[in-house]
C-alpha cells in the first residue's frame, strides 16, 4: 500500500496515526500549528467528522479503502456481536497487527514485511499473508532460522519492557505469543472514534 507523506497525512487527520509521528517533536510542532490556525475554520459537519475518523482508522492499520470497507461490511453482517467489537476484532486479529502488538517488530509496516517475507510462524507453520486472521489458541513466533537477522538485533531489549494487550500472552524468552481471547474495542486506546467510523458506513 502506497502511503505518501506521513507527516502531511497525520497533520490532515489531526492524529499521530504513524509510528514516526508518535514523537514529542511532532506533538510540539502540531501544538504550535494548531494555535496559529485557531479560529480560521468553521465547525466541521457530521459527514466531515465521520470521514476524518474513518481515515484515521484506515491509516492506523495501513489499509486501502477497499480492504477497510470489506472489514466494515463483514463486521456489520455479523450477528450476536456488537458492530464495534466485530470491526475491532477483524482489524486486531490480522497477523501483521498481532506481530506488532507482541513487540516482535516496532512498526506496522515492518511487521507486515516480516510476515510477507516468511519470518513468522503460526502454530508451527509459516504464514506469509499479513491479513491472515489468528484465532484463540494460536501461537505466533519468529522462525528460528530468522532470529539471527539484523532486524531482530534489539528484540530482547524491546521485549523486556513490552506489555502485550490483555487478549495476548507473551513469552519473551521463547519470543512467541499466544492468542488467549478475542480483542474488544471497549477500553482499548484508539486514535479514532469507532462509533463515527460505523456511522460513516451506515449513511
Amino acid at each position: 500500500m502506497k502511503i505518501g507523506p506521513k507527516y502531511k497525512i497525520a497533520r490532515r487527520l489531526k492524529a499521530p496515526v504513524f509510528e514516526k509521528t508518535q514523537s514529542q517533536k511532532y506533538v510540539l510542532s502540531e501544538s504550535r500549528k494548531t494555535r496559529e490556525k485557531k479560529g480560521k475554520k468553521g465547525a466541521m459537519t457530521d459527514y466531515g467528522r465521520q470521514l476524518l475518523e474513518k481515515q484515521k482508522a484506515r491509516y492506523s492499520y495501513l489499509l486501502t479503502e477497499r480492504q477497510f470497507g470489506n472489514y466494515v461490511e463483514a463486521a456489520m453482517a455479523r450477528k450476536g456481536v456488537k458492530n464495534a467489537d466485530a470491526l475491532f476484532e477483524n482489524l486486531e486479529t490480522r497477523l501483521d497487527n498481532v506481530v506488532l502488538r507482541l513487540g516482535l517488530c516496532n512498526t506496522r509496516g515492518g511487521a507486515r514485511q516480516l510476515v510477507s517475507h516468511g519470518h513468522i510462524f503460526v502454530n508451527g507453520k509459516r504464514v506469509s499473508r499479513p491479513s491472515y486472521r489468528v484465532s484463540i489458541g494460536d501461537i505466533i513466533k519468529i522462525r528460528d532460522l530468522s532470529l539471527g537477522k539484523g532486524v531482530f538485533a534489539t528484540l530482547d531489549e524491546r521485549l523486556k519492557t513490552l506489555t502485550a494487550p490483555a487478549w495476548l500472552s507473551l513469552d519473551a524468552g521463547k519470543k512467541e505469543g499466544k492468542v488467549t481471547a478475542m480483542p474488544r474495542s471497549q477500553g482499548a486506546e484508539l486514535l479514532f472514534d469507532m462509533k463515527s467510523v460505523l456511522e460513516f458506513y451506515s449513511r
